[in-house]
């Protein structure tokens, strides 16, 4: 597998110290797992995170904060979330490891040749997470973001102004990103996407179905 794309090292820097949310943190974990050379540079940023840890002054705990905690242990607990139950099926047999374990919701069409299923986070998050099936051939309408989003492709490809990205490559989109991706002719593409906010479709087929387009 060659990967060519790759997220922007303060993301893995964010990643490796713990400054990412749930959801896009799985996205960079995906990418993680198929990229050595990613995996070693964020392997760095928690080495150098570790040793500033360690150099840094100790801080004196207040003289309440035991009796703090016990307080709040005390306290009554919300009630858990109801359950969302799993499909009977993985969405695809050949999701990584670290997808397998996820659960999903239901797969919904959101345009032609373009499906999505979520994925349940086990606690909320500001973005969110979902699995993308695009058709061969699909020709998204052009775009930018109001948030970010995060996409890492699990099969397939798909291309854009900034080149071609296939299995393992990553794409970062922000409100500065104006885009429109091909999907290979090949086969299907699916890719885990972590969003925050909306796309902005444009042109003005795209502001007639922009209501309609919920990812």
């Amino acid at each position: 597998m060659t990967i060519s794309h790759h997220p922007p090292d303060e993301l893995i820097a964010d990643f490796a110290t713990g400054r990412l949310d749930e959801a896009n943190h799985l996205v960079v974990a995906v990418h993680l797992t198929q990229c050595p050379a990613c995996r070693r540079f964020a392997g760095a940023m928690e080495h150098l995170a570790g040793a500033a840890l360690e150099a840094s002054e100790p801080v004196s705990m207040r003289a309440d904060a035991f009796e703090a905690v016990l307080a709040k242990l005390d306290q009554p607990q919300p009630a858990p979330r109801a359950e969302v139950s799993s499909p009977s099926t993985l969405p695809d047999e050949d999701l990584p490891e670290i997808l397998r374990r996820c659960r999903f919701g239901k797969q919904r069409r959101v345009a032609p040749g373009l499906k999505m299923q979520p994925i349940i986070l086990p606690s909320a998050s500001q973005s969110r997470a979902f699995l993308l099936w695009s058709a061969p051939g699909a020709r998204m309408l052009q775009h930018s973001h109001s948030g970010t989003e995060l996409t890492c492709v699990l099969k397939g490809s798909f291309s854009h102004e900034a080149g071609r990205y296939g299995p393992g490559d990553f794409d970062f989109g922000d409100g500065e990103v104006d885009h429109q991706p091909v999907v290979g002719p090949e086969e299907p593409c699916l890719c885990v996407v972590a969003m925050t906010g909306d796309l902005e479709l444009h042109g003005l087929l795209g502001r007639m179905i922009s209501p309609f387009v919920r990812l």
